[in-house]
């Protein structure tokens, strides 16, 4: 069988269709993932680790504003791609992929620059003091430089796995973290150059990995090939791309707008340890989330690609293969937090004031992370057929709407202080969660294939 048959998600094993892709594109996430999590994990091992561990995580807001201007265009245009790959209409497929590429290198050099300007206010903003400023600034003055690598080697790597080459996605981000794996001890430790040791690995790691995308995207093995001349500006594609691309912007960029009310809240009410520890439990969720992300990336091609040919039987069958998936995932990883918190404070720092306070911030602030299911199930269902303003709906409702208001109210209304923000992230994923999952299932679920606009 050839590529572009096996490639036909409407034909075959829907559960292999996915799974098929799931593997790949989730150990990519992983590994992706290993980028900031063996930064902080080398960082945390240091001398003066727990201050260079808290610098790191007050930038943290400004590398998710990168990632909401990446995720704009990458998942903006990845599901009109695999729809119009559905609808056969490849001559459109292939204007879409130039055009994301395009604004990904534009995004890039602007946010390269405004990072420049801005980083140092923004970071005093955040709430880095005295002691953590230098490691902050120090790590952000030299990341920034890979901006451009981050935004088109991430952002374009959804357009191979979206024609079905989701080994090949996998080896994008294999290759750089193994990368960075090997030169972030050798900067850091070797050469002594600490967090900024970190980011430089960081940076040449990004440059390896879009310099594979572009060589593969551009190379004969691939389906549909990115060409210079599909790269040209297209007013109505790029409308399209932006109203769906609006809603993993909004994900992105609330995340980042909770990193900072986080930080900010916990910085004056708690000191340097209660950043430490959210930076900690930020770099579990980012890492924990990621094989349950696998399934749902992987999942949005073969729903995309079922929709546009009007296969509404294997649509419905794709979403709930989706959240059984995602739901037995989830409860092994609360169970995991539950019973051996300390095991995962360690692997960043062994301080005995950080170990406390970790092991109690862990088993409240994941101990509804079960929820996290529907609301993931939801919004890549929403995002995966094209409908952006509902998804978009529910990450403002669970993050702009619940969580922050709820970062800065439970240390008043839990009497814990500092340690009553940890209490914020439980209440909004069973509330937000529980909203979105409830509409998608009566506006989108049960409606497949009784009408012609969802």
């Amino acid at each position: 069988m050839d590529a572009r048959n096996r490639n036909d998600f409407s034909q075959g094993s829907l559960v292999g269709n996915i799974l098929r892709l799931a593997g790949p594109m989730t150990l990519a996430l992983l590994v992706n993932t290993l980028y900031s999590i063996v930064d902080r994990i080398y960082i945390g091992h240091i001398p003066d680790g727990k201050l260079a561990l808290t610098g790191i995580g007050l930038a943290a807001p400004i590398l998710m504003v990168i990632s909401a201007f990446q995720a704009l265009w990458s998942s903006g245009g990845a599901p009109l791609f695999s729809i119009a790959r559905g609808e056969k209409n490849e001559e459109k497929a292939c204007r879409i992929q130039g055009n994301a590429y395009f604004m990904l290198l534009v995004m890039g050099l602007s946010l390269t620059l405004l990072g420049y300007l801005f980083k140092a206010p923004v970071l005093r903003w955040t709430g880095a003091s005295a002691e953590t400023f230098p490691y902050a600034d120090g790590y952000l003055s030299i990341y920034l430089a890979g901006t451009v690598f981050v935004m088109t080697g991430v952002g374009m790597n959804p357009y191979i796995n979206a024609q079905g080459f989701g080994q090949t996605g996998m080896l994008t981000v294999l290759i750089g973290a193994v990368t960075n794996l090997l030169l972030d001890p050798l900067f850091i430790y070797a050469f002594h150059w600490g967090v900024r040791g970190a980011a430089a690995a960081s940076v040449l790691s990004q440059l390896v990995s879009a310099s594979w995308v572009l060589r593969f995207l551009t190379g004969k093995r691939v389906l549909l090939r990115l060409k210079p001349s599909d790269m040209r500006p297209d007013p109505a594609i790029l409308k399209k791309m932006l109203g769906l691309g609006i809603a993993g912007f909004t994900m992105a960029f609330t995340n980042s707008a909770v990193s900072f009310a986080y930080n900010s809240t916990l910085s004056r009410l708690g000191g340097d340890t209660h950043v430490a520890v959210m930076t900690i439990l930020n770099s579990l969720r980012e890492l924990t989330f990621m094989p349950a992300s696998g399934v749902t990336e992987a999942a949005k091609p073969v729903l995309g690609y079922n929709y546009g040919a009007k296969e509404w039987e294997r649509c419905k069958a794709c979403i709930r293969v989706m959240v059984l998936i995602v739901a037995g995932y989830c409860l092994a990883v609360w169970c995991a937090f539950m019973l051996v918190p300390g095991f995962f404070v360690r692997i960043f720092n062994s301080d005995p004031a950080l170990l406390e306070l970790g092991v109690y911030g862990i088993r409240h602030y994941y101990a509804m992370i079960f929820f996290m299911t529907f609301m993931m199930a939801g919004q890549n269902t929403f995002t995966g057929l094209g409908l952006a303003k509902r998804a978009v709906c529910f990450s403002l409702l669970r993050k702009f709407v619940i969580l922050l208001p709820l970062i800065y109210l439970m240390p008043a209304i839990t009497g814990l202080g500092a340690d009553g923000v940890f209490w914020a992230e439980p209440v909004s994923q069973v509330l937000g969660a529980s909203a979105c999952f409830i509409t998608m299932y009566f506006t989108v679920y049960r409606k497949l294939g009784k009408t012609e606009k969802l």
